[in-house]
């Protein structure tokens, strides 16, 4: 069967459904290999695949493994999922601020890989998060606090544990078929009606230019949508960081600024486009509403937010302005590498992140600077990496004299 598969792809022939199923089935029961995986992935890269065959793989890898069900339980279901930049730290406003509003939030996130921060490393910031809770607590914490932010389960499509791992490993990572399967199957297994994608462009995100961000953007809505799914699309920029923070405890805090109607004005205006209704979020967040809800999801999860954030003690830099004028250019990915340097990002899953170094963002574009104001504060930990972030931060900004 494999070697027909491989053939097919490697020719540019469209597979079946039972070809796909029966592909996912080899791949998790070790019948197929991990070479033979491999290359009909990088033949997937090379060759793409057709719409019916991305929504067979994305329903054959929600299938590999259990499906969250809410039955009992008053919904709507909603979930957001951002293709992920530098200091993207929407879903730990967004959340909260669904539960308000009447909706059931529940989220399975990822942790950061390279450049873009994990949800559940900023989560993990605060002291005793548990980011591994079994489907009876996330039943129970759904019924009792409205949202629930946690990682993939074992049995949750285990199959995309294992392709991902694989996509990784081959570099088969920017396929848009496969990023579709992957960010589907385990959103489609959560049990959700509506799902909101934030499909992010620019320099510090994995699609760099808007052609390829649009297309992932309409092959998640056109798959999603023929799963069932209520599906509300966005492309967002992310030539520049979101927010002021860069870092995982340093974003924690700045989602809990947001949450008090403190935050930055981008990222609240982000989190209120995202939501749906732009103008009750906007009241939500001036009002505190959603801070209690966010609180309330932490201790559901162990977290303590009465005790400092993990990773304290930090030293800073300042990066300041040589020459005065307007700021014509922020570039996300610069600053993204300087974070990554000191410590916060990982080169490959099983790396550590350091909770409390990063970035504070004082100037983004459009902002008129003096010789000598700052644009950017590095946070670290002793010499780590400073050299290269300093580096990496003069790198990120362009002012034009004037």
């Amino acid at each position: 069967m494999i070697h027909r598969l491989l053939d097919d792809k490697r020719l540019g022939r469209a597979h079946s459904p039972a070809d796909i199923q029966a592909f996912i089935q080899g791949v998790l029961d070790g019948s197929v290999t991990r070479a033979q995986a491999a290359a009909w992935l990088a033949f997937v890269c090379c060759r793409g695949m057709t719409r019916d065959e991305t929504v067979a793989l994305t329903q054959a890898m929600t299938d590999s493994g259990d499906k969250l069900v809410w039955d009992g339980l008053t919904g709507p279901f909603i979930d957001k999922h951002s293709t992920g930049g530098v200091g993207d730290k929407v879903s730990l406003i967004l959340a909260p601020v669904w539960v308000v509003m009447g909706m059931k939030v529940p989220m399975i996130s990822g942790r950061g890989l390279g450049l873009t921060g994990g949800t559940l490393d900023k989560l993990e910031a605060i002291e005793g998060y548990n980011t591994r809770l079994q489907p009876e607590a996330l039943r129970r914490q759904l019924e009792d606090v409205g949202c629930f932010i946690c990682g993939q389960t074992d049995r949750l499509a285990p199959a995309d544990r294992v392709i991902y791992a694989l996509r990784d490993e081959t570099g088969t990572v920017p396929s848009v078929p496969l990023i579709t399967a992957s960010i589907l199957s385990k959103k489609l297994a959560e049990g959700i009606e509506r799902l909101v994608l934030d499909v992010k462009v620019g320099s510090g995100a994995f699609m760099k230019s808007e052609d390829d961000a649009r297309a992932l953007a309409e092959s998640l809505a056109a798959v999603g949508r023929g799963a069932g799914l209520v599906v509300d699309v966005h492309l967002t920029d992310m030539s520049q960081p979101l927010g002021e923070a860069v870092g995982n405890a340093l974003e924690v805090e700045e989602s809990l600024r947001c949450l008090r109607g403190e935050g930055p004005a981008d990222l609240h205006a982000l989190v209120c486009q995202l939501s749906g209704e732009p103008d009750r979020a906007d009241a939500i967040l001036r009002s505190g509403a959603a801070l209690p809800v966010f609180e309330r999801m932490v201790a559901a999860q162990g977290g303590d937010l009465g005790v400092p954030l993990k990773g304290g003690g930090c030293q800073e830099t300042v990066i300041r302005a040589e020459i005065a004028g307007e700021l014509t250019r922020c570039d996300a990915e610069e600053l993204g590498l300087a974070a990554f340097v000191l410590g916060a990002g990982r080169v490959k899953a099983s790396d550590d992140v350091h909770f409390g170094v990063g970035l504070r963002v004082h100037k983004k574009r459009g902002a008129v600077v003096q010789v000598g104001e700052p644009l950017v504060t590095l946070v670290h930990d002793g010499d780590r990496g400073v050299e290269a972030a300093r580096r990496h931060a003069q790198a990120a900004f362009t002012v034009r004299p004037g």
